[in-house]
């Protein structure tokens, strides 16, 4: 892949932005983001050794194989470039979109091709220019859902495709949701409602994770509810989170192996802590 190809697009579709001498490119202004300024930090610290990240990686290019981009994928809030780099080794050309500078740090170190430190909003992107849109869990930190959605869709490819991860039900919602700057978590139903409204037909959801409500719901909702949650998250809570010990792990390996292989054959699964979803801007490329 021409690393090159990335900039000569920018250069087309976002006339705006300006390539500087850390190597990445950079928007005239930088919005303020519902996310925590530690929490690329605190992310980049567990994300080679997570579960959680490992899967969610896993899912995301599946689905993209079953149902491809047509073009560069704009990996938007794309943080330390986790997902962007596992998105490019597969061999699909990706720009990542960050406004935060440690996240834009990070992915350069990580080798992406192509880093843009901005919101999409502040990047300048002409209308009907995009092939494809990465939004994973980062809806669910925008006040205004169905507008962010109906912006993004404006900016699309007509047929373009958007992949889309949040966290799943509202039940679950504790501390840690709140610590993250959530607005919300989402279900399927609620998800593809607010993408069809947007301009969207919802191609492929499913949930994943489905090992995750039960604990999450123990351990973080309910504790939360009873006003004995931590106050913060720490680097130790993450990790202990993220990496589980050999006899947890060789379970996790197993229930995600068989999540993965459902996907794989386009069978949506019914529960799970996270939801995922391939929606087409309505139209034709």
């Amino acid at each position: 892949m021409n690393p090159k190809m990335s900039g000569s697009i920018l250069r087309e579709i976002a006339p705006n932005l300006e390539l500087g001498p850390e190597g990445w490119w950079s928007s005239r202004t930088v919005s303020d983001v519902s996310y925590p300024e530690e929490g690329n930090a605190l992310c980049f610290a567990v994300e080679d050794s997570s579960f959680w990240f490992g899967h969610r990686n896993r899912c995301i290019l599946e689905v993209m194989k079953l149902f491809p981009p047509a073009g560069v994928v704009f990996d938007v809030g794309g943080g330390n470039g986790y997902v962007a780099r596992a998105i490019q080794e597969s061999g699909s050309e990706v720009v990542l979109v960050e406004p935060g500078l440690a996240g834009v740090r990070n992915a350069v170190r990580r080798g992406i091709r192509q880093v843009v430190r901005a919101t999409l909003e502040d990047v300048g992107v002409l209308p009907g220019t995009i092939p494809a849109v990465g939004l994973f869990d980062v809806v669910e930190h925008i006040q205004d859902d169905s507008g962010f959605l109906t912006a993004i869709n404006r900016l699309m490819l007509p047929g373009g495709r958007a992949y889309i991860s949040v966290p799943a039900y509202q039940a679950l919602w504790s501390n840690e949701d709140k610590l993250a700057g959530h607005a919300r978590r989402y279900t399927v139903p609620s998800l593809r409602d607010v993408l069809e409204r947007a301009g969207y037909e919802v191609e492929f959801a499913t949930y994943f994770f489905g090992f995750l409500p039960l604990p999450v719901l123990l351990f973080r909702a309910i504790p939360f509810r009873l006003g004995i949650a931590s106050a913060k998250i720490s680097e130790e809570g993450v990790r202990s989170d993220h990496e589980p010990n050999p006899a947890s792990a060789w379970v996790l390996h197993k229930l995600m192996q068989r999540e993965l292989a459902k996907i794989s054959a386009r069978r949506a699964l019914s529960m799970g802590g996270s939801c995922l979803v391939v929606a087409r801007k309505r139209g034709m490329l």
